[in-house]
């Protein structure tokens, strides 16, 4: 094989030929998602300006794919390279024209389209650990919707990668709502609790004979019996329920004799003294064997130190013998202070071994003829073993019903003061959505909902430092990916779009892209919830006339000079956003609250608004009434002319 430069194409040479010479062949060290992102950027998109620059034209690339996906990225990066080389669509253009792309497209089959932002529903939260010790690296679940996480055993929990691919595929989701239903139950309480009972210790055990601990095979043999209870309950339950029917049948009579297997052979409690593996007697003889030797091994090697001593320097006042696994039997003496470098250590016919806590080792003739005659005893036995292979935080919630279909208005807008609950209505139809297309229960007294392709949102903007953005060019790529990507089967979430510009511009591109989604044929209009305080979008009538398009609003009350909202959802607009009141609330000065409202007002109406200085004419008078009496008119040298010019004139002016 031979590697052609950037093309990388793969020469593939026959061994018979006698031309072939092997050749070791090396690959360019480049990250291929950053050649992904070249090859978009310099491919041939008549669908962008001209004069577009490589920044605006991956901004505007990010409407159209999602950047958040390396996957992604490197698939369009090798699609776009297969393009070029097979010179699709331009096979008779000259080599300089390069293949036009006029679309991308995300195929997701069975899989609802989730874009990063749609998170901002709260499907997750990390907040950082409580521990001030965990501060900086550990991280814990948050509110959020994860909390449906009640999963008894880590494999359950794996499984939950359901939150990040809600599917399309009816069959699936019925299944789940099936099983949901069945132990939701309350006639089913006791058998929920018998199977959660026996998840709790189902465990992923790795198992190797090198390091494997008393606690992985407790683990294993609770796991394999846990297994055989979970089988066996499901056997007795309905038939008709699919999961039900798959444990029962995919769960064999070898976890039975598994677990039989496991606690015939396994001496739990030995194991736990000894802090290691240890097999139950009369289950090999071999083993039973080499443990007994290891059980008289103690005073048979207090006679070999015994007879060892008689033989060592008269200095040398004990000895004994010691065994190592994977080292053998070893004699051990007392280090003498006289013994102070390594050639101190030598003994006429002893091998010195190690020096360890001032006791030297060696090996002698008598502990040589040990290791021939027992061999490592700890090594045997191991060798002979057998081995397997929000509502829960607010005590007051107020339920509000949604139904949006042909029809049913198709685009609601929704206005009401800041703080009103729009945003929460909207993050409640997302999360319904979305528990409903991963086969969840949803917090609903009733719910028919469609499958969807897709749930996009505007809803927060994420931090623009890394990506170099504006926090307005981010909201507005966040909008260009729904306008582009939804269909008549989406989900579409808009909170606030144009607040981030001037009222003008952003009023404009708001009743501009709902007048875009109006215009499309009734069967290609998403489900639109969009909540926004621009009152002037409808007071102005800047939308079109649709039998697709609907208005609600939250009810509110004024008590005097207070705002007490009710949370309700009703159809009408909202004529004032209750700025002043919520201002209140918030604890904002009562003069700076007074002062805005008449300030406001006087815009509203047209009337010029005055300046208005710090101090109030009051008080000027009584500063200047003071300075005054303050004057020793009978001081000869009191400049009363200058008092009059320089202190009185001028505030008597202003």
């Amino acid at each position: 094989m031979a590697d052609t430069s950037d093309n990388h194409d793969l020469q593939l040479l026959d061994r018979s030929n006698p031309q072939y010479k092997p050749e070791v062949v090396t690959y360019p060290n480049a990250d291929f998602l950053e050649v992904g992102k070249q090859r978009l950027l310099s491919a041939h998109l008549p669908f962008l300006p001209g004069s577009i620059s490589d920044r605006d034209k991956m901004s505007y690339l990010t409407s159209c794919i999602t950047f958040d996906s390396p996957l992604m990225l490197r698939a369009v990066g090798a699609l776009l390279k297969c393009l070029d080389r097979r010179r699709v669509g331009v096979e008779l253009e000259d080599s300089s024209v390069g293949v036009p792309i006029l679309q991308f497209h995300a195929y997701t089959k069975g899989v609802v389209y989730i874009d990063r932002d749609t998170y901002v529903l709260q499907i997750f939260k990390s907040d950082l650990h409580p521990s001030v010790y965990k501060l900086q690296s550990g991280e814990k679940e948050g509110l959020s919707l994860y909390i449906l996480n009640r999963c008894k055993s880590k494999s359950g929990s794996k499984l939950l990668q359901w939150f990040l691919r809600p599917t399309q595929e009816l069959t699936v989701l019925r299944r789940r709502q099936e099983v949901i239903r069945f132990f939701t139950s309350p006639r089913h309480s006791d058998i929920l609790k018998t199977l959660q009972a026996s998840l709790r210790n189902i465990r992923n055990i790795p198992m190797s004979l090198s390091n494997t601990k008393v606690t992985d095979w407790q683990s294993l043999y609770k796991t394999v019996y846990s297994a055989v209870c979970i089988r066996d309950t499901a056997r007795n339950l309905p038939r008709s329920v699919q999961l039900f029917r798959d444990i029962g049948e995919s769960f064999s009579d070898d976890l039975h004799h598994i677990a039989n297997l496991i606690s015939r052979v396994v001496d739990f409690e030995a194991s736990l003294e000894e802090n290691r593996f240890t097999v139950k007697p009369n289950v090999d003889p071999a083993i039973d064997e080499e443990k007994r030797k290891m059980m008289g091994l103690s005073d048979f090697l207090t006679d070999v130190a015994r007879k060892e001593l008689e033989n060592l320097d008269p200095r040398i006042s004990s000895c004994c013998v010691i065994y190592i696994p994977l080292i053998g039997f070893l004699l051990s003496v007392p280090r003498l202070p006289s013994m102070v470098e390594k050639e101190d250590f030598e003994m006429e016919g002893l091998e010195f071994m190690f020096l360890s806590e001032d006791r030297l080792h060696y090996r002698s003739q008598r502990t040589r003829e040990l290791d021939n005659l027992l061999g490592d005893l700890h090594c045997d036995i191991r060798g002979l073993l057998f081995h397997p292979l929000l509502e829960l935080c607010s005590p007051v919630y107020v339920a509000n019903n949604f139904q949006s279909s042909e029809s049913e208005g198709r685009v609601k807008i929704i206005t009401g003061p800041n703080s009103s609950g729009k945003s929460i209505y909207l993050k409640q139809v997302g999360l319904i959505a979305f528990m409903a297309l991963i086969g969840s229960d949803v917090p609903a007294k009733e719910a028919e909902i469609g499958l969807l392709d897709g749930i996009f949102t505007r809803m927060q903007s994420r931090e623009s430092v890394s990506v170099g953005l504006s926090t307005f060019r981010i909201d507005l790529n966040q909008m260009a990916l729904a306008l582009n990507s939804s269909t008549g089967n989406s989900l579409v979430l808009i909170d606030e779009f144009g607040k981030g510009t001037n009222t003008v511009d952003g009023l404009s591109l708001l009743a501009s892209s709902i007048s875009h989604w109006l215009s499309k044929p009734p069967a290609d209009v998403p489900h639109i919830l969009l909540a926004t305080n621009f009152h002037s979008l409808l007071q102005l009538g800047l939308l079109p006339a649709s039998e697709l398009l609907s208005f609600l609003t939250l009810e509110t009350a004024v008590d005097g000079d207070e705002l007490v909202f009710l949370y309700q959802l009703k159809e009408g607009i909202c004529q004032s956003s209750y700025a002043a009141n919520i201002a209140a609330l918030a604890g904002l000065p009562t003069c700076l609250v007074h002062r805005a409202v008449e300030a406001s007002e006087h815009y509203r109406t047209g009337k010029p608004i005055k300046h208005i200085d710090k101090a109030s004419s009051e008080e000027q008078a009584k500063s200047v009434v003071q300075r005054f009496l303050s004057l020793d008119l009978e001081d000869k040298e009191l400049e009363l002319q200058s008092f009059m010019k320089d202190e009185l004139l001028p505030s008597a002016g202003e």
